[in-house]
């Protein structure tokens, strides 16, 4: 198999950089990176380049950061690379038919899954919140469709039974790095071989949204404890409380408290073990330890009941 070099690497996020880390201490530079634009973030809605778009611009490598790949211009701007190769992390846009079939040797995607599944833009979340006691990344064969191409190389991990996306997804991209960098070698070698997903087998996990943070208490206690921590840190898990929004930021199940299968889900039932009781669906009880509204700071929940003169009964929309 001849080198795969050279190769373009299109990436975004945080998550990415490892995979470029690890990609640079193995003497394997992209000639060019693909990022997206710039965008505007933080409280000052500033435009800020992406993490990858950084990254590059740090080492002086080669960024282009098209709004679609699908451009004819982008096209034209890629193929005198001559690429051998795209390496594709968390990149964020649908590759078409061209792109895909422009490097010689294809693309290959990073995916933070066991596919088949959990296909899609919220892997991490999606295995979180499902319960899933292990994950892993995947490196894949892009194809034209959802995360569906042969699988080439997988690596799994146990996921941590408090552990939140804000914690695994770091954990993941290590892993994604050394998984990407070892695809290479062994696409080198011509000893990697393919396999290919069982689409009966696929689940989809897709893109998160700032509403879809917002709480569901008809939901049981355990369902209810594994999404906040597949929302956190973003977008979080939020409710109401007498008509103002407040952020659930730690809450587990209360398996010891009285269930509370009269009480309509989400009414606030007192302090247990210092924290929030709120009764959610089949009865059980959510233990919220700490809640923050907007602009202020963070509270333990009896200093947050306190604060807001929470009585039983009332209730979290």
């Amino acid at each position: 198999m001849p080198p795969v070099s050279p190769f373009v690497f299109f990436g975004t996020p945080e998550f990415a950089v490892p995979t470029l880390e690890a990609l640079a201490a193995a003497d394997r530079l992209p000639a060019l990176v693909v990022a997206q634009p710039a965008r505007p973030a933080g409280r000052g809605r500033r435009c800020e380049d992406p993490p990858v778009a950084r990254w590059a611009r740090e080492r002086g490598i080669p960024l282009s950061q098209p709004e679609r790949v699908r451009a004819p211009e982008f096209l034209a701007e890629l193929r005198p690379l001559a690429p051998a190769l795209a390496v594709v992390v968390a990149f964020g846009q649908i590759f078409p038919r061209d792109l895909l079939s422009l490097p010689r040797l294809g693309s290959i995607n990073l995916h933070a899954s066991l596919l088949p599944r959990h296909r899609g833009a919220a892997p991490i979340q999606a295995a979180i919140a499902a319960g899933d006691e292990r994950t892993g990344v995947t490196t894949m064969r892009m194809e034209e469709g959802l995360d569906s191409g042969p699988i080439l190389l997988q690596q799994e991990t146990p996921i941590g039974p408090r552990e939140t996306a804000g914690e695994l997804g770091p954990r993941l991209a290590e892993m994604g790095g050394r998984l990407m960098v070892e695809t290479l070698a062994r696409l080198e070698r011509g000893d990697l071989s393919e396999r290919p997903q069982d689409a009966a087998q696929a689940t989809l996990a897709p893109r998160l949204t700032r509403a879809g943070g917002r709480v569901d208490w008809r939901l049981d206690a355990r369902s209810l404890d594994r999404r906040l921590r597949a929302l956190t840190p973003w977008p979080a898990m939020t409710a109401e409380l007498a008509g103002e929004p407040v952020k659930l930021l730690a809450a587990q199940p209360l398996p010891g408290a009285p269930s509370a299968p009269d009480a309509e889900p989400g009414t606030y039932l007192g302090l247990i073990d210092g924290r929030l009781a709120i009764a959610c669906g089949d009865g059980s009880v959510l233990g919220v330890a700490r809640l923050q509204r907007p602009g202020r700071k963070a509270a333990a929940a009896a200093d947050f009941a306190n604060g807001e003169h929470l009585q039983p009964g009332q209730r979290f929309s």
